[in-house]
């Protein structure tokens, strides 16, 4: 009985066909669409909610036909057994990584490990038809509003579809074609009939992704900026603020075409520290500003400004840690370690606090080590007094970094400023037994 059944088996086998190429039946669905340019050229016909619907479908399933079974993960046999054997295979770089490349006729197919992590859409069976269902349904709706139901269904397949467009378009580095995605994707839930508010999130994808191609292409600036000031319309807000830094970008990297722009880029910075104080590209970026665009603010101001709001709100953490961060790039460490005092102060268990309190402290340290490189000595006690002042300083880094350490065993570059500090302060008293301490855990966290 067994024998028997393995050889049916063995024969069924035979009798399943080869995998063939990728098979997209691009005749039929230009057919589709082709009958409905009729239906909607009649009168009787196009007046009909229906007829636009099934034309809204028409290009939806020619926008979507040739990747519907791609999705990310998937395996490769598993991909060979939904659309086929590819054309050809071969590897290709994209944003620094080397991956496996899979040409098809409508797509090319990127895995990595076995699987699929992203892929190119290389060939449209019609130019433009997510845009061209969002139309249709559209039109549907306009005609009859009770085909509300069918036709946020139709919109909802168009947004998943460009969603994933985007998706796959970020992590191949098609910057502009998927931030075209994503601003379709918003366009088909912005529909009446959508019922419910767009996502605001996918105008942020797209305005960031623009951001980055426009250090490229400087023509994508303007078109970020109307994203990312839509999205900030709103109401949409990253969870760190970033939006605010890219929007920046977006104005500055069109200050050359209209100076205005340089006062649209200061005016995002100043709206997204005032709201997000703690956003290090924020203060990073004002600061930029003030010291290199001539005319656009003392860098006073800034001080002034965050003093305001700490005076309005002295408990905020947030607000001392932006302040900290504004002196330090202005080079007054003694004002940066007051305001991380507080910080520590009123959040005693924060990493960040007792590690940058650290940092500034060294960093002051460093300075006066330097002044004292520059110095000719002539007296051996004048030189030991002033070696004694900066060992202070660097003294009082420790602490703070025993106690970020005591918060976050694992950090290295805590483990690695432990270390050097106390190999630096060797000749007092045990610290060369704290040095080879710190050298140890900082050689088991890095591995060695």
């Amino acid at each position: 009985m067994k024998k028997t059944f393995l050889s049916a088996l063995a024969a069924l086998l035979l009798a399943v066909p080869a995998v063939q190429a990728q098979k997209v039946n691009k005749d039929a669905l230009l057919a589709k669409i082709e009958k409905s340019d009729a239906d909607i050229a009649d009168a009787k016909k196009g007046s009909k909610a229906s007829t636009w619907i099934n034309r809204g479908k028409a290009f939806y399933d020619a926008a979507a036909e040739p990747t519907k079974s791609l999705f990310v993960g998937i395996e490769a046999p598993m991909l060979k057994l939904a659309i086929g054997e590819p054309s050809n295979v071969g590897n290709e770089t994209l944003l620094d990584v080397t991956l496996e490349a899979w040409s098809y006729p409508y797509v090319t197919v990127y895995f990595k490990d076995g699987k699929v992590v992203a892929w190119k859409q290389t060939q449209w069976i019609v130019e433009n038809a997510p845009a061209k269902a969002i139309e249709a349904y559209n039109k549907a709706y306009e005609i009859d509003p009770k085909s509300a139901d069918k036709v946020k269904q139709g919109m909802q397949q168009v947004s998943d579809f460009c969603s994933q467009l985007g998706n796959v378009g970020l992590e191949t580095g098609n910057y502009p074609e998927a931030a075209a995605a994503y601003a379709t994707a918003f366009e088909a839930q912005s529909c009446p009939a959508y019922g419910q508010a767009p996502d605001p999130a996918l105008l942020y994808y797209a305005g960031y992704l623009l951001t980055v191609d426009g250090a490229n292409n400087p023509a994508s600036y303007a078109k970020g900026a109307e994203y990312l000031s839509k999205s900030i319309d709103l109401g949409y807000a990253d969870e760190e603020g970033n939006i605010y830094y890219y929007l920046f970008h977006c104005y500055y990297g069109q200050r050359e075409a209209d100076k205005a722009n340089l006062l649209k880029a200061k005016d995002a910075l100043l709206v997204g520290i005032e709201k997000f104080p703690k956003n290090e590209r924020t203060l990073d970026g004002l600061m930029q500003l003030y010291t290199t665009e001539e005319g656009v603010g003392d860098p006073a101001d800034l001080v002034a400004m965050i003093d305001q709001a700490i005076a309005n709100n002295p408990q905020s953490v947030d607000l001392w840690f932006g302040r900290g961060r504004i002196f330090y790039a202005l080079k007054d460490y003694d004002q940066s370690i007051e305001s991380f005092k507080k910080v520590v102060e009123l959040k005693p268990d924060l990493f960040e606090g007792n590690y940058y309190l650290g940092v500034f402290y060294t960093i002051k340290g460093d300075e006066l080590n330097k002044v004292m490189n520059e110095k000719q000595y002539s007296s051996q006690a004048t030189y030991d007094a002033d070696l004694k002042v900066v060992n202070e300083v660097y003294m009082n880094a420790l602490p703070w970094f025993e106690k970020a350490y005591e918060l976050k065993p694992q950090d290295g570059d805590t483990l690695e400023f432990l270390k050097s500090l106390c190999f630096r302060l060797r000749d007092e008293p045990g610290m060369m037994e704290k040095y080879n301490k710190y050298n140890e855990l900082y050689k088991q966290v890095k591995g060695e």
